[in-house]
């Protein structure tokens, strides 16, 4: 069963293990800078997710919050572990994610940059809610900037 778990001391090395598929490297950071992520944007209420399948670490992702307008969230990395995709587990976890993010209900949305090129993740996203925002950043021209309504 897919759930989100917290980084831990004792899951933090097999989490910093993971990988994606070689051709998905230029779209998504290696797990130890996912990770780094979490450390760096410390004063954005970062949230390292852990993606399991039972006992098993399959994946990462990190949220941190806008700390200037717009004020929301934003799906900073996301990744399930070459060995585990194909298998749906990205769209569980996404849900869990978006659903957590709710429930919380800190922001009405999440943004995520998704490079043009990702069209699996593009679908992803879409397929969860997410549309493009109209919103261009002159600092990466390559990516869409995607947003979801949490309510």
């Amino acid at each position: 069963m897919i759930h989100l778990s917290e980084l831990t001391e004792d899951n933090w090395l097999i989490a910093a293990s993971l990988s994606v598929k070689d051709d998905q490297k230029d779209f998504v950071a290696p797990a130890i800078g996912i990770l780094a992520r979490g450390y760096v944007y410390r004063k954005c209420s970062p949230k390292v997710f852990v993606i399991q399948n039972d006992e098993t670490v399959i994946g990462l992702a990190l949220v941190r919050e806008f700390d200037e307008e717009p004020f929301g969230y934003d799906l900073q990395q996301f990744m399930i572990d070459r060995s585990y995709q194909g298998k749906g587990y990205g769209s569980l976890a996404l849900e869990l994610i978006l659903s957590v993010l709710r429930n919380e209900a800190h922001y009405d949305h999440v943004e995520v940059c998704v490079k043009k090129e990702d069209v699996e993740a593009l679908r992803l996203y879409e397929k969860h809610g997410f549309f493009d925002s109209g919103y261009f950043d002159e600092d990466a021209p390559d990516c869409v900037n995607m947003i979801c309504r949490l309510f």
